[in-house]
């Protein structure tokens, strides 16, 4: 039978297939490819999957969770997604046994709710491929579990088209979009552009009392309004997974990076570590930067500051270069706490002694020692090891939002965007990807449909490197990527091309 599976492989599996490999699995709380329940009895959300894209049958699914050969899987010939985007994806070397990356890619529209759809659920799709078209790309990397990172790779899309249908009467004139201000009850609306005019509301809905006259207080761009529709529906992703754990179980949590594109305009959405950069004309643009500990080290201890009680009376908020002793009581030593970019003396107090907030550095820099992420969806059930501390207080649910305006630079078909977890990047810098990808592209066919396919798995097999009997090696002999590796590669042209 594996070897019928191996054979069906054959056009999803990059790289070599060592079959004499012994890899003890790391066995997990949430572990198993069925519909079971767990151990609290509550049914998944959703069972665990790969990308729908992929087409997996159930063999190639269980042939994809091989620790010892990490299989890359990579879209079929026949498949195509919008603008021919490349997609692989790889399993970790053992540290949880499924693949915790997930993935989405869609094409959806954005239309007013009106009639029966006025109320409707986002579990529905209500796509006639009419409205406002929107593409969606998102990569989540699970922590402790894939249960947050499918619901996420299943919902985040779909919560950010229907928010934006609630301010599609403001998107259907995207050439000459008018401004937008907020009315008494926060509703947007048209503002009328007169200069010096007081404003009215052309929505009945906007005020109670249409013979109230304001005078307007903020004007609103119309990309402003839609990076903070993208940023609520991160929030509702986040609340509806806390919501849905009363029926479902949902493990663990996960960092989420979206690309949506929308009236020529990429919107890049990120909140964890996992990243994304534009190539164009062999520029490297970053479009995301990574949230940890030490990135995000001033708001956690300033949260820390405000509210000790989340502290559990365990850890305190300032830093300092190392950990105290007891015998260093009434001592100076180096510090710096939220209102600090640089180090200074105290004296050391009792209150000094206890664990720091943020401890280690670089990739190994925790929030109190337990999680190296400090922004994703999820991990409301998360507490300190032994402990009743929460620790999802200090992490935020709401992304950073960066725009590309597609109008504003001519893009040949070897630019792109390149979204990538932190499996790819741990070991790859932003400009060794660049490099990559130009020299495989520059030796591609342009008129290759799976250009940016290979691309990717080609990425991707750069970061995972090939066995060895010291583990899994780069071409310079340093340890490649042991962690799950999820990559887009999505060509900045595909919107002109797309008919």
């Amino acid at each position: 039978m594996i070897s019928k599976v191996k054979n069906a492989m054959s056009s999803l599996v990059g790289g070599m297939l060592p079959h004499h490999h012994h890899h003890q699995h790391q066995h997990h709380q949430h572990s198993g490819t069925g519909q079971h329940c767990a151990a609290d009895g509550l049914p998944p959300r959703f069972p665990y999957g790969r990308p729908d894209f992929l087409d997996l049958t159930p063999e190639l699914l269980q042939y994809s969770t091989e620790h010892a050969s990490r299989p890359v899987l990579t879209l079929k010939r026949d498949s195509r997604l919008p603008w021919r985007t490349g997609y692989a994806e790889v399993i970790n070397a053992g540290k949880s046994m499924l693949n915790e990356d997930q993935a989405s890619c869609e094409k959806l529209y954005v239309k007013k709710p009106t009639g029966k759809h006025r109320n409707s659920t986002l579990l529905e799709d209500n796509g006639d491929g009419t409205g406002i078209p929107l593409h969606f790309w998102g990569v989540f990397d699970g922590h402790a579990g894939s249960g947050a990172a499918i619901m996420a790779s299943k919902l985040l899309h779909r919560l950010i088209r229907d928010r934006l249908g609630e301010v599609a009467h403001l998107l259907e004139n995207p050439s000459n979009p008018p401004p937008i201000c907020l009315a008494k009850n926060g509703s947007p609306y048209q503002a009328e552009t007169k200069k010096g005019a007081t404003q009215e509301a052309e929505d009945p809905d906007a005020i109670s009392d249409p013979t109230v006259r304001f005078h307007m207080e903020k004007v609103v761009s119309l990309e402003s309004l839609i990076m903070g529709v993208i940023e609520n529906a991160f929030t509702q992703m986040d609340d509806l997974i806390e919501k849905e754990k009363a029926s479902y179980t949902i493990s663990g949590g996960c960092c989420a990076l979206a690309a949506i594109h929308l009236m020529g305009k990429l919107y890049v959405a990120n909140a964890g570590d996992s990243r994304a950069i534009i190539i164009r004309n062999d520029e490297v643009i970053p479009m995301s930067y990574e949230f940890t500990p030490e990135s995000e080290r001033q708001r956690l201890q300033y949260l820390g500051f405000l509210r000790p009680e989340l502290l559990g009376n365990e850890f305190t908020h300032i830093e300092f270069p190392r950990r105290i002793q007891h015998s260093e009581l009434g001592k100076k030593m180096l510090f710096r706490d939220h209102s600090m970019t640089g180090w200074s003396y105290k004296t050391i107090v009792e209150d000094d002694l206890k664990f720091p907030l943020i401890y280690g550095e670089g990739k190994k820099a925790r929030v109190m020692a337990t999680i190296g992420v400090t922004r994703g969806l999820g991990d409301h059930d998360l507490k300190v090891y032994n402990s009743n501390i929460h620790i999802k207080p200090f992490l935020s649910c709401c992304p950073e939002v960066k725009v590309y305006d597609l109008a504003e630079n001519k893009h040949g078909p070897d630019d792109v965007l390149v979204m990538g977890t932190d499996g790819l990047w741990d070991v790859t810098t932003d400009r060794e990807v660049a490099d990559a990808v130009c020299a495989f592209l520059s030796c591609c066919d342009p008129s290759d449909p799976m250009r940016y396919t290979l691309a990717a798995q080609d990425l991707l097999m750069r970061s995972r490197g090939i066995l060895k009997e010291r583990g899994w090696r780069l071409p310079n002999e340093k340890l490649g990527s042991g962690d799950d590796i999820t990559v887009f590669v999505i060509p900045l042209a595909g919107s002109e091309a797309e008919t």
